[in-house]
């Protein structure tokens, strides 16, 4: 891997590269096919601290840079990339709190999140409401000590086995332009894990998926759902467009790293099945159409990559790096697309069987073109951060 790294970096990959081989790739394709929640391998990662990835030490996490969570991302997706999703959605929600605040917040919170005592996600999307986050339409009231919610979410990451969320909601419907009158508040679902909540906010029902089997993606309504005012993130309400955004800046770098980790996973197998096959009288890898395949193909990783750790680096610096994040998520989410798709080819029918991881990959690959804001939408910031950069 040509993208520099420090020891404590290289120290981390190879501690994951560990977990991944011992603790998910045994099990990933058996829990995959059955739909099953992973609770051994969360146990694992709550074990290892990887819920406090980018909580700060002094709030109990590892306070790691953004680079090094990106490492762990992809070498956790070359396993299963449905793992991946449980821990990124959670640690968007704790770097926002961590970000944002206030200290309150933060004592009451982030201790428990690095743990993974308190886990979950982040509910943004509606069913009416998905890239464009300003035409959400649930509100937030404010009651004395108490915000009062209402509305629906959907697609939301954990909302099953998870306990705590962001919910971004409307304090003020009317303001324009409409970001200036959204607010985030930390929500703490009611009753066990894994159970349908209650007191105003229920889990109604887990969304069938295509892939990214194991975790649940859910609908959660919230009916006259109560949430302490201090639960406000920032203490102060209209900021939580922007403080969603910079969570998400995080989850692009999250899904372009999962899209590295895939497409490397995918093309491990197509190099080690080239050299095991024979067609024609010779391994599969001696015919130049599955070389120019395998080089394509490794070509366009090593670019993702570098997309990626460029995009984290920048992050770290402190530096605003939208324009980056989106270039890292829209490349190597069509290039994993596109390099699952010619692994598959490189399998033949063995691709398309359920025995082999190919089947998997194929179905995760289309996830990362959506998820974190669809590519269309990833063009759009890209052409407006360019217009900004190269204004005559």
């Amino acid at each position: 891997m040509p993208v520099e790294l420090n020891e404590d970096q290289i120290q981390i990959r190879n501690m994951i590269q560990r977990f991944v081989e011992k603790e998910i790739v045994p099990v990933a394709s058996e829990l995959e096919h059955a739909d099953a929640y992973p609770h051994e391998i969360v146990e694992k990662m709550k074990e290892l601290g990887l819920f406090g990835s980018l909580i700060p030490t002094d709030h109990g996490g590892m306070g790691l840079d953004i680079t090094s969570y990106a490492l762990i991302i992809e070498e956790i997706s070359k396993g299963w990339m449905s793992i991946a999703g449980i821990l990124n959605s959670h640690v968007i929600m704790a770097y926002d709190v961590s970000q944002s605040g206030p200290e309150e917040i933060k004592r009451k919170y982030l201790m428990q999140m690095a743990t993974g005592e308190k886990r979950g996600g982040i509910m943004l999307t509606e069913p009416n409401c998905g890239s464009d986050l300003q035409a959400i339409r649930t509100t937030a009231v404010k009651y004395g000590d108490f915000y009062i919610l209402n509305g629906v979410k959907t697609f939301a990451t954990n909302a099953r086995w998870g306990n705590t969320f962001l919910v971004l909601a409307k304090t003020d419907p009317a303001a324009l332009p409409p970001y200036r009158g959204i607010s985030l508040f930390v929500a703490e679902k009611p009753g066990p894990l894994g159970g349908s909540g209650g007191d105003g906010f229920t889990v109604s029902r887990d969304i069938g998926k295509l892939g990214y089997k194991g975790l649940k993606t859910c609908e959660v309504a919230l009916e006259n759902f109560r949430v302490p005012a201090e639960n406000l993130v920032g203490g102060v309400e209209g900021k939580g467009f922007g403080q969603i955004m910079s969570g998400l800046e995080v989850g692009r770098i999250n899904v372009a790293a999962r899209a590295v980790g895939v497409a490397q996973a995918a093309f491990l197998e197509s190099i080690r099945y080239a050299q095991q096959r024979d067609a024609f009288g010779k391994p599969i890898i001696k015919h130049q159409a599955i070389q120019f395949k395998l080089a394509d193909m490794a070509t366009r990783i090593e670019a993702a990559r570098l997309l990626t750790y460029s995009a984290a680096a920048m992050k770290d610096r402190g530096e605003r790096c939208d324009l980056e994040a989106g270039m890292a998520k829209l490349f190597a989410s069509e290039a994993c697309q596109w390099i699952v798709t010619e692994a598959m080819v490189i399998h033949g029918a063995y691709g398309y069987a359920d025995e082999f991881n190919l089947e998997r990959y194929y179905r995760d690959a289309p996830l990362m073109v959506i998820g974190e804001g669809t590519n269309e939408i990833q063009r759009m910031i890209i052409a407006r951060g360019l217009l900004e950069q190269y204004k005559i």
